[in-house]
């Protein structure tokens, strides 16, 4: 030990340390709400977490320590406001960040994700997605690697969005139909194998793409405030289906719930690759929209793209405005359903379902009043998601979560 004299009065070292081991177990609650702007201040925080002035501020100096938030001691008053303003918290712009990578039909991507959600690099990958799976799970972790190289940022994790079922806790892929994936492929070993070998910190996770979007709007974008929360969506292909029930994402006994591209709209429609016809996954998503315009899907860019252009620069085309009022019909059908039977606060649209609702939100609204039962006396809010790639973002969260549950644990 040093033998010099500590210059703090007596008592004040033990009081901040006695503070701090009271308010260790606040650490992780008062982290995820800074990352989901729920505390902008000191004060909320002390607030929204029952503890004092101090331990709040104790609290905040240790996550500030660890290079996860800033505090702002000297905030600016705002105009006309009286007495001294809160410290001001924001999460660290230069902080850690999480490996995010996504696999769709069409390609993959690798990005740097910060706390709040913030994309701080992406790298794209290529545009066809290699049969083995371990290939692509290959070269996105070594986009992500390199983005981390380029801007010498800490990795606490990685998390991988994949257009599939993922089978809990094993982490297979049931269906990864459009990717040519073997179904039961371990996506989530593979991966972590892949994170291992690049030398990257932090444990892998794998989940279902619209189950990582949910988690991403709940927290972050469209979502937030919700309490009972379904995403719909439709990407490159097929459509799935989310929910959030009391700020937790549900997932059902092993990871599968919410296929809800499998709810059939339309009997005498499209056969389904799950043996049905007319179901949403073929009858709602980019492909459907194309072909019921009489458009044939080019090679040139991803299907997704196709369909969005289609409706935002040919609406007055007849039978592209004939085509998009089938779809939100369609659409409209498969959530009346499922307000039927989930009863939520709030419904979210991402893919070519948000650009749906854009092009026509007072018909797919009035579908949804017209075929639930409690449409007409308390129709549940239906808005577009409103983040960018968010299943990136999702993907993220997944490997953020320890730090939210255990700061000084997942940060030793």
């Amino acid at each position: 030990m040093s033998g010099k004299a500590d210059p703090r009065p007596a008592g004040e070292g033990t009081t901040s340390r006695t503070r701090l081991d009271r308010g260790r177990g606040a650490l992780g609650p008062a982290l995820e709400l800074v990352h989901t702007g729920r505390a902008p201040t000191r004060a909320v925080l002390t607030a929204e977490l029952g503890v004092t002035r101090a331990t709040a501020g104790a609290v905040a100096a240790e996550l500030e320590a660890l290079g996860l938030i800033r505090v702002d001691a000297r905030p600016g008053a705002a105009a006309g406001s009286q007495g001294r303003p809160s410290h001001r918290l924001s999460v660290a712009e230069d902080g850690p960040v999480a490996l995010a990578a996504q696999v769709h039909a069409d390609g993959f991507r690798a990005a740097l994700v910060g706390l709040g959600g913030r994309i701080v690099a992406t790298a794209h990958g290529r545009e066809v997605v290699d049969p083995d799976p371990a290939k692509v799970l290959g070269s996105v972790v070594a986009a992500g690697a390199e983005l981390l190289r380029e801007t010498g940022r800490r990795c606490v994790g990685a998390g991988l969005a994949v257009p599939s079922a993922v089978a809990e806790p094993e982490g297979l892929a049931l269906n990864p139909l459009h990717l040519a994936w073997p179904a039961g492929a371990p996506v989530r070993e593979i991966f972590a194998e892949q994170v291992r070998a690049a030398g990257l910190d932090g444990p892998a996770f794998a989940a279902n793409d619209v189950n990582l979007a949910a988690l991403a709007e709940h927290r972050h974008g469209a979502g937030r405030g919700s309490r009972d929360l379904l995403c719909v969506a439709t990407g490159h292909r097929g459509v799935g289906g989310a929910l959030v029930l009391d700020g937790r994402l549900h997932t059902g006994s092993s990871g599968l719930a919410l296929e809800v591209g499998h709810l059939a709209v339309n009997p005498d429609g499209r056969p389904c690759h799950c043996g049905s016809r007319g179901c949403l996954d073929v009858e709602a998503d980019p492909l459907a929209l194309l072909t019921a315009a009489g458009r044939d899907p080019g090679p040139e860019m991803s299907l997704l793209r196709q369909a969005d252009d289609l409706i935002r620069g040919q609406y007055d085309d007849p039978r592209v405005r004939t085509a998009t009022e089938q779809l939100i019909d369609r659409l409209g059908l498969g959530l009346a359903g499922l307000v039927n039977i989930l009863n939520p606060d709030r419904i979210i649209l991402g893919g070519l379902h948000r650009t749906l609702l854009e092009a026509d939100p007072d018909r797919l609204r009035a579908v949804v009043a017209d075929r639930s039962l409690w449409g007409r006396s308390g129709g549940v809010p239906i808005l577009a998601c409103t983040l960018d790639h968010n299943s990136l973002v999702g993907a993220a969260e997944l490997a953020w979560q320890p730090v939210l549950d255990d700061p000084l644990g997942a940060l030793a």
